[in-house]
């Protein structure tokens, strides 16, 4: 057999050592770890930088003055966050709009259509499904026309008719041979 090591591909003579695969597992673990409790450690410098712990330890007027303080905290918050929610829709807006003009400039691209010669009967199989087995003789379907021969009336001298239907006589004879 060749050697594995100089080919590119996967070789399926390559093992890793039956160890190799738990030592990455355990480094895995323990990287998750650390990472958890880094998260946590962060948390609670972010809470004990921007949450100073409240004091109790006044009356009822200095507790209603704390409400209001927190509750207008709470209403800037509210703001921020709406403000960033508006201009989030905005950018996403734009975006989809800026897709919209993109696709509008470099048009739909076709695929190339690949000329397919089928029979009437193997269309009528491709679009009713194996299920209906109907073939059908278009060309015997069709309706024959026979020519008629139209009789033509034979026209004379023009003249003698503008004679004949001058005046009233000639109006007199037309309805009476009707």
């Amino acid at each position: 057999m060749e050697s594995c090591s100089n080919q590119k591909k996967f070789c399926s003579d390559t093992y890793s050592p039956p160890g190799l695969q738990s030592l990455m597992l355990a480094i895995a673990k323990d990287l998750l770890e650390k990472e958890a409790a880094d998260l946590i450690t962060e948390k609670a410098a972010f809470i004990a930088e921007n949450c100073p712990a409240p004091v109790l330890s006044g009356g009822l007027p200095e507790l209603q003055e704390m409400l209001k303080k927190l509750a207008q905290t709470i209403d800037k918050v509210d703001e921020d966050r709406y403000d960033a929610e508006a201009k989030v829709k905005k950018t996403d807006k734009e975006i989809e709009d800026l897709k919209m003009k993109v696709v509008e400039i470099q048009g739909i691209k076709k695929p190339a259509l690949k000329k397919v010669r089928m029979s009437a009967d193997a269309m009528l199989a491709a679009l009713l499904g194996t299920k209906h087995k109907a073939s059908m003789d278009f060309r015997a379907n069709l309706k024959e026309v026979k020519k008629e021969v139209k009789e033509e009336e034979e026209v004379g001298d023009w003249r003698k008719n503008v004679d004949e239907q001058a005046g009233m006589d000639g109006r007199k004879k037309k309805f009476e041979t009707a």
